[in-house]
């Protein structure tokens, strides 16, 4: 049986949200990584597949596709025990998937660390229409056309999720 991490119940909620809003997330997963070989952090990757390509062969999919190979909503909660690494807390990136299964350079989401899961569904709609747009290495992942600020408010549980995340930051995940 596979370990529940602290963050799963936040990952869920925000997947169903997903779902329920028609966005139909696909494969989704929650860890406990480590970065540099040393230091934890917790995290999630959810593939959405906005042009229902996925299942295809690279070459039956129509030249100028928008997210041609899907994109993926990840979640990481740092401990912020690395120095020169993220800072502690929580973060939401976005990006799109390449034909190998690779992503483009990740994109900063403009939504609170502990987001409403209502407001994930408000931002990758605006991903997904093109409103926000992807990022790059040269702007360190900013958001480009998109200066309205965070999106949406807090998760109604994200005070319980930030007490179990720093719990689990504090018991030797670091």
């Amino acid at each position: 049986m596979p370990k529940q991490l602290p963050h799963d119940p936040y990952v869920t909620a925000v997947y169903d949200a997903l779902t329920d809003a028609g966005l139909d997330p696909g494969e989704w997963w929650t860890s406990d990584g480590e970065t540099s070989g040393t230091y934890c952090y917790l995290n999630a990757v959810i593939t959405l597949d906005p042009s229902n390509t996925l299942d295809l062969d690279d070459e039956d999919v129509p030249a100028g596709t928008a997210w041609r190979h899907g994109l993926i909503l990840c979640w990481e909660w740092h401990t912020g025990a690395e120095e020169g690494g993220p800072e502690r807390g929580p973060t939401w990136t976005f990006a799109e998937l390449k034909a190998d299964g690779s992503n483009e350079y990740p994109t900063d989401l403009p939504v609170l660390g502990f987001a409403a899961p209502e407001a994930i569904v408000d931002a990758a709609r605006k991903v997904i229409s093109h409103e926000i747009k992807p990022g790059s290495v040269h702007n360190f992942g900013q958001p480009g056309g998109w200066d309205s600020g965070a999106i949406g408010g807090s998760w109604e549980r994200a005070d319980d999720l930030e007490a179990v995340c720093e719990a689990w930051g504090g018991g030797g995940n670091q």
